[in-house]
């Protein structure tokens, strides 16, 4: 089962108000951890804004033109489930004098 992850701006430094120059993803796009969403620019620099998981683009919030800072939400993922994520609750690890009472 998906989750949804909202997507913030990490830190990005001493920087806010930061222009968002281009969205590269689309509402319905899956991606891959660490795939790039949106391009910020400052009068220095120009960088990108990966994806903190894989998943599925549910929402995009923000736009070119917009203004962003660290921990500015800018999208909605539909997070993948993980490979090792347990499906279910854990079950506690038997000890082994309970193991010899099974026996």
């Amino acid at each position: 089962m998906a989750k949804e992850l909202k997507v913030e701006v990490p830190d990005i430094g001493e920087f806010a108000d930061v222009d968002v120059v281009e969205i590269l993803v689309k509402p319905g796009d899956q991606v891959n951890a660490e795939d790039s969403l949106l391009t910020l620019e400052t009068d220095k620099a120009t960088m990108e804004i990966p994806s903190p998981a894989a998943g599925k683009v549910k929402e995009i919030l923000t736009k070119v033109g917009d203004k962003v800072s660290k921990g500015t939400v800018i999208a909605v993922l539909e997070a993948e489930e993980t490979a090792n994520a347990p499906a279910s609750e854990p079950k506690p690890a038997e000890t082994p004098a309970q193991a010899a009472k099974q026996e």
